[in-house]
């Protein structure tokens, strides 16, 4: 896909994310972590990168999300799931420059941030 194409499915998906009821939204979110982890490091780094970047140009985005669920959802993966998530999470936000990180940091629970490993 092209770059604008990527932006405007990412873009959409953080809009109507939170207004999907939180059983369906569940449901939906852990099989595509659970998807995600079956790809390559490359393709789930590419795609982690793009929502992050997104989410640090438009924070309050990722706020109306029931991020706490989310972390939930989260750990009813499998370990080797988490494990990999975790450390794809980690690389994306390693890349990134201190101001976004400080960003990104911010909007995201202490609970999560310790899961993922920050």
């Amino acid at each position: 896909m092209s770059e604008p194409e990527k932006s405007e499915i990412i873009n959409n998906a953080l809009d109507a994310g939170p207004t999907i009821p939180f059983p369906n939204f569940s449901k939906l979110f852990k099989t595509w972590l659970e998807v995600l982890c079956t790809i390559s490091e490359e393709n789930r780094h590419d795609m982690f990168s793009n929502y992050v970047k997104h989410i640090v140009n438009s924070p309050q985005k990722i706020i109306l999300f029931n991020l706490d669920g989310i972390l939930e959802i989260f750990l009813s993966l499998e370990q080797t799931n988490q494990e990999i998530i975790s450390a794809s999470v980690q690389n994306v936000v390693k890349d990134l420059d201190d101001d976004s990180k400080r960003k990104l940091l911010l909007v995201l629970p202490k609970s999560a941030r310790r899961f993922i490993g920050f």
